[in-house]
């Protein structure tokens, strides 16, 4: 039957029970032979300083040695290292991918420890958008590289967290599950270890970073989920080396005082990771990363490209419509950018010109006055030629007279002796 609400023609559903078998009972087991078949795939994120445990305890988790290269504390910057394996147990495959964050808390600076880390996680769900949004898609087969769970290592200096833990995992509980883990938990008491579960717990809370909770929704882990919820964070210790302890050899490490089992829950946390994180909530994970994480940054991204839900009055999304307001809206921006543009080169040109005139005035300014000094020593050098040419004529006249004088005197005393010998003869 249909019922009419708010002017809306509503469908109501009823049950109805079949008087047979007609197989649909079988479903669930297609559907697990189907994802057998098409195998799983589960990628990790380890963050935490350099030397803190993250290699060791993947391989401790994991019962397997993985390559990894040893890394420096001399980064200049965070590096995000992924690495991916296909793991086998019984008829299952995994497709295994972890995420090294080589350097991170390796620079004095921190302020940009997180952004390759974010950049990392984003890139993933872009990575996916693009091919949902793809016209001809192969999601069935898409190797899904998105981050479903985030093991932060807390450093066990028996304080508190670092200033720049609480700040990453701030800017990441938006982005991926996290899941606190309490490293190298041997180099604490048992006391200290439950006094900085209690401090790590209560900054997180007062700070607002949300962290994993292990769903209770479902009966038949509600239990161990809400036990597991209250021991958070793990506290873990790794391990790959085997240690004898009795007629056992188990996985541990061997100290002066004694030997410690990382997988005996009463020495650390490290088998209640494993459940919680491999066995009980795997496909929690999954799917929270695709529900919640990967839902947000798609909405975020499809309203930046315009796309909307239909309204309330059933008015259907048009793509078209979209296309053409995204295009006049880009168009205008263009127009907006080209503009602004060429209003900032006209200001240039104005700029430059003042400054040239500005120049051009100072350049004739100088000029003028370089003018004037040239004129003013041409006419002191006019002046001085003036008066050395009347030296000189003064000069010529007076030894013309000279000369003249000594001619006359010359000529005078060569006569006086012509005198004397005329009288004498007379």
């Amino acid at each position: 039957c249909d019922v009419l609400i708010r002017g809306h023609q509503v469908s109501k559903k009823r049950t109805l029970e079949l008087s047979g078998h007609v197989g649909l009972r079988s479903l669930p087991d297609q559907l697990v032979k189907r994802a057998v078949k098409q195998g799983y795939s589960f990628n990790i994120l380890c963050v935490g300083e350099t030397g803190i445990g993250k290699s060791t305890l993947i391989n401790t988790l994991f019962r397997i040695i993985f390559e990894n290269e040893e890394a420096s504390h001399y980064d200049e910057e965070v590096k995000v290292l992924p690495r991916t394996y296909d793991l086998q147990e019984s008829n299952v495959n995994l497709k295994l991918t972890v995420v090294h964050t080589v350097g991170f808390g390796d620079q004095i600076n921190h302020v940009k420890s997180s952004e390759p880390i974010l950049e990392y996680i984003d890139a993933q769900f872009k990575r996916y958008l693009e091919e949902e949004l793809k016209i001809k898609r192969s999601l069935w087969n898409y190797h899904d590289t998105r981050i479903h769970a985030c093991l932060y290592f807390i450093a066990p200096n028996g304080h508190s967290l670092k200033a720049l833990d609480l700040v990453t995992m701030k800017k990441l509980d938006s982005k991926v599950n996290i899941i606190p883990v309490i490293a190298k938990a041997d180099t604490l008491t048992r006391n200290e270890l439950v006094n900085l579960k209690i401090k790590v717990m209560s900054e997180l809370v007062s700070n607002g970073v949300q962290i994993y909770q292990f769903p209770t929704e479902d009966e038949a882990v509600a239990e161990i989920n809400s036990s597991m919820n209250t021991q958070l964070p793990f506290a873990v210790i790794g391990s790959t080396e085997n240690v004898t302890v009795g007629n056992k050899t188990v996985k541990g490490r061997m100290y002066p005082w004694g030997s410690i089992q990382v997988e005996n829950e009463n020495h650390c946390d490290l088998v209640k990771l494993r459940e919680m994180l491999l066995r009980v909530n795997m496909e929690d994970l999954r799917e929270q990363t695709h529900t919640r994480h990967y839902e947000l940054y798609r909405r975020c991204k499809l309203e930046e490209m315009g796309f909307k839900d239909p309204t309330l009055d059933n008015q259907s999304f048009s793509l078209q419509k979209t296309y053409e307001a995204k295009r006049k809206e880009f168009i205008k921006e263009l127009q907006h950018k080209e503009e602004s543009m060429r209003q900032m080169f006209v200001n240039k040109v104005k700029e430059a010109e003042v400054e040239l005139k500005e120049k051009e005035k100072e350049l004739q300014g100088r000029f003028e006055l370089l003018k004037t000094m040239h004129q003013e020593e041409k006419k002191n050098l006019e002046e001085k030629k003036r008066e050395m040419e009347e030296e000189m004529n003064a000069f010529n006249r007076r030894k013309v007279a000279a000369e003249t004088l000594m001619g006359q005197a010359l000529q005078g005393s060569s006569q006086q002796p012509f005198k004397k010998d005329k009288d004498k003869k007379k």
